[in-house]
């Protein structure tokens, strides 16, 4: 189908913009940070939430999102290419998160490459799991612990899930949002998608030359983990202008083959960041809602 008519305007903005910019190879990550934050100021704020607060967990800056009655702990790792991003980006929807899903969401603040490249942002992430993990009460985790995150925070995700399960560190969930999962995919939507629809291929490359990730590391392409079975049961969402879309779709079928209980959801006529963009956009509403339920169904489970 065509892209959504809610996104379109945002497409064409998007293209406008990069055309009058300066070529990928000649921003600086701090142009690109400003770029982002742009991005997200323009959903506005997100729900009042009870408790909003700005914590250190293993020594790594996050924010801690509840409303009274709050069950379960949702970590989440925010996306931006491994390099832009930070609570605030994602401040709005960490809020729905938390509101619609009844949970503890904790949303790391983890080291940008370049300046910290690969691994220092999956450490940040692991020592902050593994601290909720040791003291789940202070976490509202007793009653369940899952993980989520968008983009390179799905990376993050998928990476935490396989570490937990080495680790014996029990997970209820792992959710997905159009996860990065090859840093050498080459896919049919690599190319379909590769320009034009707001993430394009050649900024993808820009942020894998500052995260300096080897990319048959598993932990940079954790699809080429040695083995999937075991980790906990996923939910995917993908993006049909998205070129991370087939990426999402081959970790659903390797998750699958490994014998795990994953669901994926493809949102037609949506790019990439939709997910970030509910206010505007009904069915980034509506994937926010699909990943605080799966939260919650499998907390509750």
């Amino acid at each position: 189908m065509p892209l959504d008519p809610q996104i379109q305007g945002l497409v064409d903005a998007s293209n406008a913009a990069a055309a009058a910019a300066p070529p990928v190879s000649e921003q600086t990550v701090e142009m690109r940070r400003e770029g982002y934050a742009a991005l997200a100021a323009l959903v506005g704020p997100g729900p009042e939430i009870d408790t909003v607060a700005d914590v250190s967990i293993a020594g790594v800056p996050c924010r801690r999102y509840e409303n009274d009655g709050a069950s379960g702990c949702f970590v989440y790792v925010h996306g931006g290419g491994y390099t832009i991003g930070d609570l605030d980006t994602h401040d709005a929807v960490c809020r729905q998160l938390a509101g619609e899903s009844g949970t503890t969401v904790i949303s790391i603040d983890y080291r940008l490459a370049p300046e910290h490249p690969f691994p220092a942002g999956i450490d940040d992430s692991w020592n902050v799991l593994q601290a909720i993990d040791a003291d789940r009460a202070a976490y509202g985790a007793e009653a369940g612990l899952v993980v989520g995150g968008d983009s390179a925070g799905g990376n993050f995700s998928a990476v935490l899930a396989l570490m937990a399960r080495d680790a014996g560190l029990a997970l209820d969930a792992q959710l997905l949002i159009y996860p990065a999962v090859d840093v050498n995919d080459d896919s049919p939507s690599m190319t379909e998608n590769g320009e034009g629809y707001f993430l394009t291929r050649e900024t993808m490359d820009w942020f894998s030359a500052q995260y300096q990730a080897d990319p048959a590391d598993w932990r940079a392409s954790p699809i080429f983990a040695e083995s999937h079975e075991g980790v906990a049961p996923a939910v995917i969402i993908t993006a049909e202008f998205d070129p991370l879309r087939d990426q999402g779709a081959r970790y659903e079928e390797t998750l699958r083959a490994a014998g795990v209980d994953v669901t994926l959801t493809n949102y037609e006529g949506m790019v990439h960041v939709f997910f970030q963009l509910g206010s505007i956009c009904d069915a980034g509403a509506r994937a926010v809602t699909q990943i605080a339920s799966a939260a919650r169904t499998a907390i509750d489970a």
